[in-house]
């Protein structure tokens, strides 16, 4: 007789997102054996959130109730319950959360969470817990006075960069490890990855920057805690889920991390390799071996490998981008579109354009730019042309600064290419090209969650004594979807560094007006 899928053992995975708190439950075979979620705008209409978040009258502060996270937590819980989910079968669990958030507790919270009864939701015993009912999200910009003090203190954004990974954004503390807290029953670490999010972490030494501490607030060291490895286990599950919900008392609480991260996990990246997201904004994930910090994106210890490192750039001018030339270049149809790419040469006759019709984050410039081949600016291209100058303009850009972060395309590199334009195998083809390694696509829906669960799997085999790629080899693996086309390297070894300089000079003509 098969065995019941909710009585196999397995390890879950949790993910605090912005708009939803997520679980899975991830089998020793690595199948997703077991999904739910609580949306918060839909599920929770008495917080009045739209998004998941609060924006305020200033435009510039964004918060969420962080009862809201605990009440949803509750429901995804009962949820499981009510389904007849068997929770002693459950060998760890870890989790992630939405990164740059931040959550205060009250003095003597630990109190609360020690003695929790198991008669009582978390929602009802945790109402005076925290000193802040809104917390600050990664949405929040009203600390830009603070993170250019911070700057100030250590030296100017180079040196705060080099120290801590990213020059100084809007942000504060963390959502996950608020999460891993409710799990434990007292206070959790900060893990190295999500806790170099911060502008607070040395990334090299894995240890608090004293100046920073010190440019932040006193005694602030003493409220963090020292920072946890990723992987390791922060202890067993607080007895309120061994009681309420029937958990295993052995069961292990591995340390959560940020959602970025933990994304990196559930998409089984490797070393060289690199993630790209093709959503409403592009994103790129990189392992790094060693970084390059510079004050364009953000640079995380690794994940699942404490030696190595990950970076994480991010780019405004993604899908939109891409939908608007289809609807001016294409008719609006993307097969037309795909045409386009599929009838003009690589390097495009040596024209290349810049189309950032948002301010861009990567590099900071707006406006669209054209230029022929002998790098005069033009005002317009032909419908093609101009299809194949945004896509090979995109994929450079990315190239271009993800090098500039310390990533190198090595041999075995792979792309693993996500989002609504990795459907679209002619824009695969041009990745493939521009960075001369082989894209794969993979389902990475719940990413973060799936994540989660692999690496609480990781903290189970020994953390940082086992390979992460030895605890998850027999996962689903990614489908090849384009390999770089003969004369590729050739063609871009000698376009990215003309883009790189006209990408320079735009930024030095706007600086100039």
């Amino acid at each position: 007789m098969a065995e019941h899928p909710d009585r196999r053992h397995c390890c879950l995975g949790w993910d605090f997102s912005t708009q939803q708190v997520k679980v899975v439950a991830v089998d020793t075979k690595l199948d997703i054996i077991y999904e739910d979620s609580v949306h918060f705008d839909r599920d929770l209409p008495e917080f009045g959130t739209q998004g998941g978040v609060h924006l305020h009258k200033d435009r510039l502060t964004v918060t969420s109730p962080v009862l809201m996270w605990v009440k949803a937590l509750d429901m995804v819980l009962e949820k499981m319950k009510a389904s007849g989910f068997d929770f002693s079968q459950v060998l760890a669990l870890s989790g992630a959360g939405q990164q740059h958030g931040s959550v205060y507790w009250k003095a003597g919270a630990s109190l609360a969470l020690r003695d929790l009864s198991p008669d009582r939701s978390l929602y009802q015993q945790l109402q005076i817990c925290f000193s802040i009912p809104d917390c600050p999200v990664w949405m929040d910009s009203s600390s830009t006075a603070q993170c250019h003090q911070l700057e100030a203190a250590v030296g100017g954004a180079q040196v705060l960069s080099q120290l801590t990974g990213s020059r100084a954004y809007e942000r504060i503390s963390l959502v996950s490890s608020f999460a891993a807290s409710l799990f434990l029953g007292s206070y959790s670490p900060i893990d190295y990855s999500d806790g170099s999010g911060m502008n607070l972490l040395q990334i090299q030494d894995k240890v608090w920057s004293q100046a920073c501490l010190l440019a932040c607030a006193p005694n602030l060291e003493e409220k963090l805690g020292p920072p946890a490895l990723p992987c390791s286990v922060l202890g067993n599950i607080s007895s309120y889920y061994v009681q309420r919900y029937g958990f295993s008392p052995e069961c292990p609480v591995v340390a959560f991390t940020g959602d970025n991260p933990a994304s990196l996990a559930g998409m089984r990246l490797e070393e060289g390799d690199i993630a790209v997201s093709l959503g409403t904004s592009d994103t790129l994930f990189l392992w790094l071996q060693e970084p390059t910090p510079a004050l364009e994106g953000h640079i995380f210890c690794n994940p699942v490998d404490p030696r190595h490192y990950m970076a994480l750039l991010c780019f405004k001018n993604g899908s939109l981008m891409r939908e608007k030339i289809r609807d001016e270049s294409a008719s609006g149809s993307w097969s037309e579109f795909s045409k386009a790419l599929q009838s003009t040469e690589m390097g495009n006759g040596g024209n290349l354009g810049f189309y950032f019709d948002v301010m861009e984050i990567t590099p900071e410039m707006s406006g669209r730019h054209r230029f022929n081949a002998e790098n005069q600016e033009v005002a317009a291209f032909p419908g093609d042309v101009e299809i194949r100058a945004l896509i090979e303009g995109q994929f450079m850009a990315k190239r271009i600064h993800a090098e500039s972060l310390g990533y190198r395309v090595m041999p075995k590199t792979k792309i693993l290419a996500t989002g609504g334009a990795s459907h679209n195998t002619d824009i695969l083809q041009v990745l493939a090209d521009v960075f001369g390694a082989s894209v794969y696509i993979t389902d990475t829906a719940n990413s973060a969650c799936v994540g989660s669960a692999y690496r609480a799997f990781h903290g189970l085999a020994g953390g940082v004594h086992m390979p992460f790629s030895e605890v998850v080899k027999s996962a689903p693996k990614a489908r090849l979807a384009a390999t770089p086309d003969p004369g590729a390297a050739q063609v871009y070894q000698a376009l990215l560094p003309r883009y790189a300089k006209l990408e320079q000079r735009i930024l030095t003509q706007k600086q100039s007006l």
